[in-house]
């Protein structure tokens, strides 16, 4: 039971995967993984950029415009991040590799790599760290 469930997740996973990159043309690493309650800004969807190995979480929002401000502009998250619960990254936002964006974080301002943000705004909280797959804390950092 435990394999079907987790091969229909998977297949899941690939068919979403392939709706994003293929028909919104967003640029998505096919090793990266978005849980199914986030949400990936469909108004410029080609300015979503997601790198391998990362993963976020649900409710994150990702937006790649600024209706008030006529702005549709590239967004762009890293290779091995965790974008926690209910983040929201900003349109025109980089963030670098390794990052760990905190629960809740809003990014307004581009995220160096290898460090942990969190808060409204985000600021950083902790530098020099690595991660793994999906964002993971290297155990010699925890």
């Amino acid at each position: 039971m435990v394999k079907l469930r987790n091969f229909i997740r998977l297949l899941i996973i690939t068919i979403r995967h392939l709706v994003l990159t293929k028909c919104y043309r967003m640029d998505i690493a096919k090793s990266a993984r978005i849980s199914f309650r986030t949400k990936l800004d469909k108004t410029f969807p080609q300015g979503i950029h997601i790198a391998e190995e990362s993963y976020l979480a649900s409710g994150v929002i990702v937006l790649s415009h600024d209706y008030c401000r006529s702005i549709r502009t590239d967004t762009y998250i890293g290779k091995q991040c965790f974008i926690g619960v209910n983040a929201i990254i900003m349109c025109g936002i980089t963030v670098g590799d390794n990052v760990i964006v905190g629960s809740g974080a809003i990014i307004t301002k581009n995220v160096p790599s290898n460090c942990i943000v969190a808060g409204n705004p985000a600021k950083i909280i902790r530098t020099g760290i690595q991660t793994k797959k999906f964002g993971q804390l290297s155990d010699e950092f925890l």
